[in-house]
């Protein structure tokens, strides 16, 4: 029978990083896997957050340019608002792990290929789309999501934020999430298949966490115990 414990983290949120402590304190895994690539572990310990150059237009196209220099712009706009550096939860998973000799698994889709695909896939609907969602959130008084960014939101509030992004945005929804889930299904079934006896914490963001518990259900040579100590709570709603 295999181990498996899934966390859903939050970039920004401080309660990420006492979740992540507290699961490898306490569930002691043999195998940390992250939803992080080899080309984006090691800005984790960079002191100077690493921007993509724009020789990176050549390899991910323009569309994925401007859309990654966007998103890491606005994550660590967000991260500053609450006094904490976007990925500092996976950075954390990472010193707990060495600290209880555990093996660091890399499982996410390189970024590369991700935003190879975005640039191609992103049409000029959810390009409007997104200024107007821009300028929405600008000068609306009353969000349509609000919750506090210092703790991971309630899995209520993030289906209904990826149901709205599925529908404002396909394609993105395709690449970031369906897609980028399928590959990290893929690799937490070959760490199960590889490490039958070996106890597994997969740490990736809250909005991956029910796509990927619902593609490895569905793999018939994986099983998923939660193996969770007694009054230990991962998520604070």
């Amino acid at each position: 029978m295999h181990n498996l414990t899934i966390i859903g983290t939050s970039h920004i949120a401080r309660q990420s990083l006492k979740e992540v402590k507290e699961a490898i304190e306490q569930l002691k895994p043999d195998i940390v896997a992250i939803e992080l690539d080899r080309k984006r572990f090691p800005a984790l310990f960079e002191k100077k957050q690493r921007s993509i150059g724009f020789s990176g237009i050549f390899r991910v196209g323009v569309k994925g340019f401007l859309f990654a220099a966007f998103g890491a712009w606005a994550e660590r706009k967000l991260g500053e608002s609450v006094g904490m550096k976007p990925g500092a939860e996976m950075k954390t998973a990472v010193i707990e792990a060495r600290k209880h000799k555990a093996k660091i698994a890399l499982i996410d889709q390189d970024i590369d290929i991700t935003l190879r695909k975005l640039s191609a896939a992103l049409t000029w609907k959810e390009k409007w789309n997104f200024v107007a969602d821009i300028f929405k959130g600008v000068f609306s008084r009353k969000p349509e999501f609000s919750f506090d960014l210092r703790t991971v939101p309630a899995e209520e509030l993030i289906e209904k934020m990826i149901a709205k992004l599925k529908v404002r945005y396909p394609n993105v929804h395709k690449v970031l999430i369906e897609e980028r889930n399928i590959v990290m299904a893929r690799n937490v079934n070959r760490l199960q298949k590889e490490n039958p006896e070996k106890k597994i914490l997969v740490v990736i963001g809250a909005g991956h966490k029910e796509g990927l518990e619902e593609l490895l259900s569905h793999a018939p040579e994986v099983s998923i115990t939660y193996h969770l100590p007694k009054g230990m709570k991962l998520h604070t709603e």
